[in-house]
């Protein structure tokens, strides 16, 4: 301020005096050391084109536009540059007003002309301002973004020979909000088209609850839900779900959004409980981000296994406004984990338990019980004859028939297993012997349907032994005595064919 003061008084003193010139000469400076580029202009010829058109008939001059935009060029062609600013020189790059005037093809250019009608329809209109925001070019084919402003100057309103435009140039800020556009839609871009199950859900209704509970003096927030696991069903009545991705609604069969939150009580049912257990306590030991497995349903019911992942967002540690949650399909991982698991404790053919399934079971029932144990030895007949004589698919059909007997005959804690290419064991701990024989009775009746039913094949011939274990007796023993018993009860039967 204080170099423009000198600047005004060196130019006062070389001028005569007279009291106007001293403000024209502070406008003057004013105009042209403004920090925003200014032009002075003269549209008097374009309200002679505009006065020509009307006699003419034209009435919408957006339509006359729409029709024929080179007539917007024309209107600019009749609006002379009267004065520019030192900041309009410096920011298109021009050496003088004449550089300028004669690069104003440069300049103007490109998506102007569209943005200028509408500058020239609020003129036609009777206004005598206007505003756009658009874009210019430096002599040099630099982009400005400018915000321009347009006033007809008082006392011109009649010829419109003297026009005000300022452009101020927001390139710096249109740039900064277009790389946040394409920044947000690269991420909305992340989220929808994500091959992850994506959920953005508001828990600050869950903190508000776990804060109150907090501040009522609760300091082991596991042994509260044990005794209120009505607390479990208020945090979920407050989950609010925002946002959810393409892949959710793959993944659980919905065809939009709307549908699927409509029905997260299809989506989420009792399992999911006791996993918000789980994740509320975490958050109440300020766990903010979590993993577990979880169970889930499709809106067809068809059951999900997945990895959750929780997160509080960035920014809302404090609120939990915002949580990002995440869900991984492991449903053919824990199929293939059951399956794995099946197979290490199941004979394939018989489908019945397998030896190394009947040793760790026989250990478990030696060491916790419950006692009685009662153990039925079965040897199934004539399984080597029916494999030299029919094939061994014939005698794999038997065995198939013996398992399907075993396995409708016991239900758990009972268990039928095969442990040995004809041989057959039945556990049935916390059964006496009367219990036994009913088993045995049942067995009975059960191989003489499955005999009426393949008429056709080998008929089914079991030879069976059982022992109940006594008072301070190791299995083991109770196993041998069951062995026994069957191998006599055999033996009297191959004696009576005899």
């Amino acid at each position: 301020m204080p170099r423009l003061g000198a600047r005004a008084m060196t130019a006062r003193s070389l001028l005569p005096a007279n009291p106007i010139l001293p403000a024209m000469l502070d406008d003057a400076l004013i105009f042209d050391l403004s920090p925003v580029s200014l032009w002075v202009e003269d549209y008097s010829r374009l309200k002679r084109l505009f006065d020509q058109w009307r006699a003419e008939g034209v009435r919408d001059l957006r339509s006359f536009f729409a029709d024929d935009m080179t007539r917007v060029s024309q209107c600019a062609a009749h609006i002379d540059i009267v004065k520019v600013n030192r900041r309009t020189l410096d920011l298109f790059e021009a050496d003088s007003l004449e550089d300028l005037t004669a690069n104003l093809g440069k300049i103007f250019r490109d998506d102007m002309l569209s943005v200028h009608a509408e500058e020239l329809v609020h003129l036609w209109s009777g206004e005598t301002s206007f505003s756009s925001h658009t874009c210019n070019y430096s002599l040099s084919g630099r982009r400005i973004d400018v915000q321009l402003h347009g006033v007809i100057l008082p006392g011109y309103e009649d010829s419109w020979s003297r026009v005000l435009v300022s452009l101020e140039d927001v390139t710096d800020s249109v740039q900064s909000r277009r790389r946040l556009a394409l920044s947000e839609a690269y991420a909305r871009g992340l989220f929808e088209h994500s091959p992850v199950s994506l959920w953005v859900e508001d828990f600050s209704g869950v903190k508000a609850l776990l804060d109150r509970v907090r501040m009522q003096g609760i300091q082991d927030f596991r042994v509260f839900t044990d005794v209120h696991p009505e607390f479990v069903d208020q945090c979920a009545s407050e989950i609010r779900v925002l946002e959810v991705n393409h892949q959710t609604l793959h993944l659980f069969g919905s065809g939009e959004k709307a549908a699927i939150i409509r029905r997260l009580d299809e989506v989420f049912r009792e399992e999911m409980l006791q996993a918000l257990r789980e994740q509320l306590i975490d958050l109440w030991d300020g766990k903010l981000f979590q993993q577990r497995e979880v169970a889930a349903y499709t809106l067809e019911g068809t059951q999900l296994y997945l990895l959750q992942q929780f997160s509080v967002l960035p920014g809302h540690e404090t609120d939990w406004a915002q949580v990002q949650v995440a869900f991984v399909d492991i449903t053919a991982r824990k199929k293939a984990e059951a399956y794995l698991e099946y197979l290490g404790k199941h004979d394939v053919l018989t489908r019945l338990y397998n030896r190394s399934f009947y040793v760790e079971e026989l250990n478990r029932l030696d060491r916790k019980g419950p006692r009685p144990v009662s153990i039925i030895m079965i040897d199934l007949d004539d399984l080597k004859l029916v494999n030299d004589q029919l094939g061994h698919s014939a005698g794999d059909d038997l065995l198939r028939r013996a398992g399907e007997v075993l396995s409708s005959l016991v239900e758990k804690p009972c268990h039928a297993a095969r442990i040995g290419g004809d041989e057959f064991v039945i556990l049935l701990p916390g059964i006496d012997g009367e219990g036994a024989q009913t088993v045995l009775d049942n067995l009975v009746k059960l191989v003489e349907l499955n005999n009426q039913y393949n008429s056709a094949k080998t008929p089914l011939r079991l030879s069976v032994g059982v022992a109940t274990s006594r008072i301070g007796e190791r299995l083991e023993a109770t196993i041998k005595r069951a062995d026994l018993d069957m191998y006599e009860k055999k033996r009297e039967k191959d004696e009576a064919v005899h």
